[in-house]
């Protein structure tokens, strides 16, 4: 997906399983996709599919999911969405989003599907749609569209693990300032 490629290919000798399996370690890492009850329902090259069933503590005042969640999910899908189109040793961070509310976040569940737009070396923009599951409907209720920054990571940062500087599941910081 990255550097021009068509959707759905990779470079010669990257299988997408690889890249799958890294994203699946990545998303058991991340301790607010455990909090919220975040799960990823699909991946394939370039789109991700998460969900999140109703919970009365994911919810406002008035009933509907907290904005707060979608934001979460449309961040997150963005992120995977781009990450599952990149080679293997690559991050994808959110750079920017616009997330346009369209109704009421009302239902049993919300799925955000994500997909990439436009692929980059650098840049990569995805576009998200976020649906209100209600009595087995599907309601659309946020649209977003996303710019995500695609990184090059030291070799140390790839490799998930533990050490005594960081917390249980947490992955090491890398070594030099992205900005």
């Amino acid at each position: 997906m990255t550097d021009g490629r068509a959707e759905g290919t990779f470079p010669p000798g990257v299988e997408f399983e690889e890249v799958a399996q890294t994203i699946r370690e990545h998303l058991a890492a991340q301790g607010f996709m455990k909090l919220i009850g975040a799960e990823l329902v699909a991946l394939s090259p370039g789109q991700c599919t998460l969900s999140v069933s109703r919970r009365s503590d994911l919810l406002q005042q008035y009933g509907m999911f907290h904005g707060g969640v979608t934001a979460f999910l449309v961040d997150n899908g963005t992120t995977i969405a781009a990450m599952a189109g990149m080679k293997p040793g690559r991050a994808a961070l959110t750079a920017e989003y616009k997330l346009n509310l369209l109704s009421p976040a009302m239902g049993d569940q919300l799925i955000c599907r994500a997909r990439v737009v436009k692929p980059g070396r650098t840049l990569v923009v995805v576009a998200a749609d976020v649906f209100a599951v209600v009595e087995g409907r599907e309601k659309h209720t946020a649209t977003a569209l996303a710019t995500i920054a695609a990184l090059d990571l030291p070799p140390s940062f790839v490799t998930l693990g533990r050490t005594a500087e960081r917390a249980p599941g947490v992955l090491p910081l890398p070594a030099r300032n992205f900005s």
